[in-house]
């Protein structure tokens, strides 16, 4: 059934209660990254325990969110939407009242589950609220929660865990969550969706969950374990790999399958998920990145690297509801490129990072990075869903959120893992240079010395100098090649075909 779309006040109040569950989520899923090691020593943890904290919500929320479409389709997205709220507020509340790791973590996979559908029937709620011609301007507003709250979240994080108990980074979402689930209930209870009661694929719900899930965790643990040097993650890489094959064979064959993989098919679903997905992954990596040069080896607290890191917010925020207006008029293809030189832009910006550099050097980079994320998150989204109508848009927006999500992941993980092996390769060749035949090393000792220090100490700050050199070489290579890869990524866009009306479908 197609429902003809809000005005006025309604359309306003929607739109607020639909963003509001997406700014919860994505705020949930950054902002107890930099608490980690508060909660772990509340709660008598080691802090590589403590990240279970984060890594629990991460399987789980991977595993939930290609499920959407498919309970969408059998129970409403409405329904499901509503229930997703209230489920996460109900584990928000049990995880900040936890009083044990084993609890906390138990309560954050549960949390992540319930999650899953959140991001994908925003989306797919919003746009059906819209008229076709508004479109790009609720996916512009909607695109706007998602930059935020990421920038948000470590700076609130580490507010909450300095000054209050660390249960307030969980807390703080129950009265959001259920004014959005009031709202969003009262709002479109009359507007269900169809529902289809089609047998459940069991045989491709295991295959999902196991695969995804060991995937995730591989990503999760394979820094900590060294990679392919752990049997642990060898076995991880080698299950997902069994079972996601035999997953994606198996969907392909199957009458309802629990993700719908035809939607590849459309080649603009195709081009958008894969420039989406990559474009992410290299933000998200480098996002990480950011922080931890500045307060590993440039001096800065976990606040003001999370200050420098904020201005990368302010450009979406005034220009979101600009480029959603005017946007449908434009080729989105235009927009996504100019977002991509920007990113190629900032990224080799920061390729000249050294360690006396004012606050400038980082923040002006983050605040320009801001206009390439504004022209991002908005064209992408409603080129991948150019062509879906219907339950088609649920079922292609979980499919290209998890990807977005998990290729964020990588990102993550492959960007850190780099950094350190670039600084153990440059901090080799720096070493090379200290010999005691070296005049310019003795002169440097024997002014340490004369200043106070023990030739012990005088050689211990120099080790430290050259670590501290090999980093921040480390990271300024990783922003080039990330440059680099955002000018390539350009041509894969184009070969998406207009026109870009993000989904001509209604229910």
């Amino acid at each position: 059934m197609t429902y003809p779309p809000l005005q006025g006040m309604r359309l306003v109040l929607v739109t607020l209660a639909l963003s509001l569950a997406v700014f919860m989520e994505v705020l949930d899923s950054t902002i107890a990254n930099v608490a980690v090691p508060v909660i772990a020593g509340d709660l008598g943890a080691a802090t590589t325990q403590g990240t279970w904290v984060i890594t629990s919500f991460a399987v789980a929320n991977a595993i939930s969110i290609p499920l959407t479409g498919f309970l969408a389709r059998r129970f409403g997205e409405v329904k499901i939407f509503v229930w997703s709220v209230i489920g996460f507020v109900v584990m928000s509340w049990l995880c900040g009242i936890a009083h044990n790791l084993e609890l906390l973590v138990l309560f954050r996979v549960l949390q992540g589950l319930v999650a899953g559908p959140l991001i994908p029937l925003s989306q797919s709620l919003l746009m059906a609220s819209y008229p076709p011609a508004k479109r790009t301007l609720a996916l512009a507003l909607w695109a706007m929660t998602v930059v935020v709250a990421p920038v948000l979240g470590p700076i609130l994080g580490g507010w909450i865990s300095d000054n209050w108990h660390w249960g307030w980074i969980f807390f703080i979402n129950i009265p959001i969550g259920i004014m959005a689930a009031f709202v969003a209930w009262r709002q479109l209870r009359e507007r269900e969706t169809e529902t289809v009661r089609t047998p459940v694929d069991y045989i491709g719900l295991m295959l999902m969950v196991v695969g995804v899930g060991a995937l995730q965790m591989m990503l999760d643990r394979g820094k900590e374990l060294d990679w392919f040097a752990s049997g642990e993650i060898i076995v991880l890489a080698v299950l997902a790999l069994v079972c996601l094959t035999y997953f994606i064979v198996w969907e392909l064959g199957e009458k309802y399958p629990i993700v719908d993989l035809s939607l590849f098919k459309d080649r603009n679903f195709t081009v958008g998920v894969i420039t989406i997905s990559l474009g992410f992954m290299l933000y998200m990596g480098t996002l990480t990145l950011l922080p931890l040069v500045l307060q590993s080896h440039l001096g800065y607290t976990a606040t003001w690297a999370g200050l420098a890191a904020a201005p990368v917010g302010i450009l979406p925020v005034i220009l979101s509801p600009i480029i959603g207006r005017f946007g449908g008029r434009l080729d989105m293809r235009w927009l996504v490129t100019g977002s991509f030189l920007v990113f190629a832009f900032t990224f080799h910006w920061r390729t000249n990072f050294y360690a006396g550099m004012d606050f400038g050097n980082v923040v002006w980079p983050q605040f320009w990075q801001g206009l390439g994320v504004a022209m991002f998150f908005m064209p992408l989204t409603a080129i991948t869903l150019s062509r879906m109508q219907g339950s088609q848009i649920a079922a292609a927006s979980s499919l290209s959120n998890f990807l977005r999500v998990f290729m964020g992941g990588v990102g993550v993980s492959v960007v850190t893992t780099m950094w350190e092996k670039r600084e153990a390769l440059h901090h080799t060749q720096l070493a090379e240079q200290i010999t005691p035949y070296s005049d310019a090393v003795n002169q440097s000792v024997q002014s340490m010395v004369q200043s106070g220090l023990s030739q012990e100490q005088a050689f211990g700050s120099m080790v430290r100098a050259i670590t501290q050199q090999g980093f921040i070489i480390g990271s300024n290579e990783i922003f080039w090649g990330g440059s680099i890869l955002f000018v390539v990524m350009i041509s894969v866009i184009w070969f998406a075909k207009p026109p870009f009306g993000a989904g001509s479908g209604g229910h």
